[in-house]
């Protein structure tokens, strides 16, 4: 399988603290991965690498064969799908639906003066579907629930057929209701032979969907452990990235976590 994102010694510095040191990570085409850590462990600045949003302070981030430092990230950002809650703010309250996934053909987060061709706008109907969300294309995206504005952005990132894609806390803020609904979507498209490589950020082993291969734990920027699921999502190595004693469950392929004792 071909690598999409490689990591190395990669360091990420903000007002002189290190939120990333030292982070060397390898995904492949056909992995997915879910990255897990308490807060502030680097999480999400580590995505934005992975998203060339940003460059990295050291080291070296080569996405999609392109090395950060060289590539046009003009041309290397639409081979990326990225959801974040950093992109949706930017996404106008009164954008329609169906423009919020549209407007992905051309990297932008508000429909001004493009033109779509026909074959743009039946992709956008058809990924909307897909996410059960076709019958909201004309309302604005400000209306939408958490869960609706949520699976809206997953079909954004989609939406140009993404060699790698991003996926940063999807399921925050969520009722429980709307939280299986979309993890019941994402572990059907996890599964699917079509899907690209993922990445998904989440705080809690219980938002792990089904059909994802391996995991990343991270604390205080640096790497606890990487690997296959089944090896890195142990009540050790948990309780070692969370500093807290924990019990690990796997039922039908969920994870779930709570304090031993």
């Amino acid at each position: 399988m071909p690598t999409v994102l490689q990591l190395t010694d990669v360091s990420i510095v903000r007002n002189g603290t290190a939120v990333v040191d030292s982070v060397s990570w390898t995904v492949d085409s056909g992995e997915r991965w879910v990255v897990l850590g308490p807060n502030g462990a680097g999480k999400s600045s580590l995505l934005q690498v992975a998203a060339a949003q940003s460059h990295p302070s050291s080291g070296t981030a080569e996405v999609l064969g392109g090395d950060l430092g060289s590539v046009d990230l003009f041309d290397l950002r639409p081979r990326i799908g990225f959801a974040s809650t950093t992109i949706a703010r930017r996404i106008p309250p009164k954008e329609k639906v169906v423009d919020v996934v549209l407007t992905a053909a051309y990297s932008v987060t508000g429909r001004w003066n493009e033109e779509y061709e026909n074959v743009d706008v039946r992709r956008a109907h058809r990924v909307l579907d897909e996410w059960n969300l076709d019958h909201l294309a004309d309302r604005t995206f400000g209306e939408l629930s958490d869960g609706e504005q949520k699976r809206v952005q997953i079909a954004r990132a989609v939406m140009t057929d993404p060699e790698l894609l991003l996926l940063d806390e999807p399921a925050a803020s969520l009722d429980l209701g709307a939280r299986e609904e979309l993890l019941q979507m994402l572990s059907g498209y996890a599964q699917s032979h079509d899907a690209p490589a993922i990445v998904m950020v989440t705080h809690h082993v219980e938002e792990v969907p089904r059909g994802f291969t391996h995991a990343l734990l991270l604390d205080h920027g640096s790497v606890v452990a990487s690997g296959p699921l089944a090896e890195v999502l142990t009540a050790e190595t948990l309780g070692a990235t969370f500093g807290v004693s924990l019990e690990v469950e796997v039922r039908d392929g969920r994870y779930s976590a709570r304090a031993a004792g």
